[in-house]
């Protein structure tokens, strides 16, 4: 089972070879330079020939060929209280994404009920209607009827993390990119880059390894969730995994650009495997060797605290750690105490549909 993606070898055009990890590590200078993270160092003048240029950046016709404006950090030793922005936005996003999830799920109920006779004249039309061979439009409609309600809830999420992989393709956007879908603490952007950096991948080794995982476990996640609260769940997990890379950044003093899927795929994996404890997995390359989910979860959040203790940079093992945490924690604890707490929440809103369909007066249907 790919839980993990391994770090590979980039290259960025024009620029040199460097490792792209996992929701952690470093970026080279010269990206730095060209992206907004490092100032470049001055052209040396030509009256005085005895001062080199740094070794470690590149020449500064590079930055003027690239069009890139330079842009230093937004502070140099950012302080703790630089998070109290992103607490407040994890807290406030993750309450709006289970509350959006049960609105959804309300409407999702009611069109279902109102829809039943249409679906059934619909069926009827499609026995009647005589069939076309060969046609695109039927052969996209049976592999879609053809998957499980989890993988047409992730198809959305592949989707989204290809188009990002691609907006990483474009010279022009990778400042752009940088900014907003890196999650950075000494960044200028805190808050939109926590949900953003979750959809983003540069290496696509790195976006395969999360989106196998993902597809394999989606069929397992939604139908022990549904697919409303999967994806409050995701969502919430992606913010929450990368706040929590946010404070360890602070405590150690290791701050660098993180990306990837990874924390809100480990809070997926999670759930599952403490659902399922006794489920036998395997790993795809050596699908001979099997274990238990629950030796997997174990083995999982060992290697990522001893990364976290360790300090190896490879991979950013606080926001994998912080993923897992929360899907132990919303099994266990967090599906009662939120998901099965909502119906005062449903009511209000089904009162406030029913008067909005009733004409809006004060006595509207109850």
């Amino acid at each position: 089972m790919a839980w993990r993606s391994c770090s590979v070898l980039c290259r960025l055009t024009g620029g040199e070879p460097f490792l792209c990890s996992v929701r952690g590590g470093r970026w080279p200078d010269s990206f730095q330079q060209r992206c907004g993270f490092k100032k470049a160092a001055r052209k040396p003048e030509p009256k005085k020939p005895e001062d080199p240029v740094p070794a470690h950046t590149e020449p500064s016709e590079a930055v003027v060929q690239n069009q890139v404006p330079i842009q230093t950090p937004f502070n140099s030793t950012p302080t703790f209280s630089r998070l109290v922005r992103p607490f407040l936005f994890t807290v406030g996003f993750t309450g709006c994404s289970f509350g959006s999830a049960a609105i959804w799920q309300y409407e999702s109920l009611k069109s279902r009920v109102q829809g039943y006779f249409n679906e059934l004249r619909a069926d009827w039309l499609e026995k009647v209607r005589p069939q076309k061979r060969g046609d695109v439009r039927k052969e996209i409609n049976q592999w879609w009827n053809s998957l499980t309600e989890g993988q047409k809830t992730v198809t959305g999420i592949i989707a989204a993390n290809a188009l990002v992989f691609c907006c990483w393709r474009v010279p022009s956007l990778q400042r752009f990119m940088v900014r907003y879908f890196t999650s950075n603490p000494a960044s200028k952007s805190l808050c939109s880059p926590m949900l953003l950096s979750t959809f983003s991948h540069f290496s696509f080794f790195h976006m395969a390894a999360n989106m196998y995982v993902l597809w394999s476990f989606s069929s397992s996640a939604v139908s022990m969730l549904g697919r409303e609260q999967f994806m409050a769940v995701y969502l919430s997990a992606g913010v929450i995994s990368t706040f929590v890379s946010y404070v360890c950044k602070m405590a150690t003093g290791r701050f660098g650009p993180s990306l990837g899927a990874s924390g809100a795929i480990m809070t997926v994996l999670a759930a599952v495997c403490t659902k399922i404890p006794e489920a036998k997995l395997a790993i795809i390359f050596l699908p001979m060797f099997t274990f238990t989910a629950s030796n997997a979860l174990k083995a999982i959040v060992a290697m990522d605290t001893a990364g976290l203790v360790l300090g190896w940079k490879v991979f950013d093992h606080a926001a994998h750690l912080g993923g897992a945490l929360f899907g132990i924690w919303y099994i266990l604890f967090g599906h009662e105490l939120i998901w099965k707490n909502r119906e005062p929440f449903v009511k209000l809103w089904h009162e406030l549909r029913t008067r909005s369909s009733g004409g809006g007066g004060p006595g509207g249907a109850a």
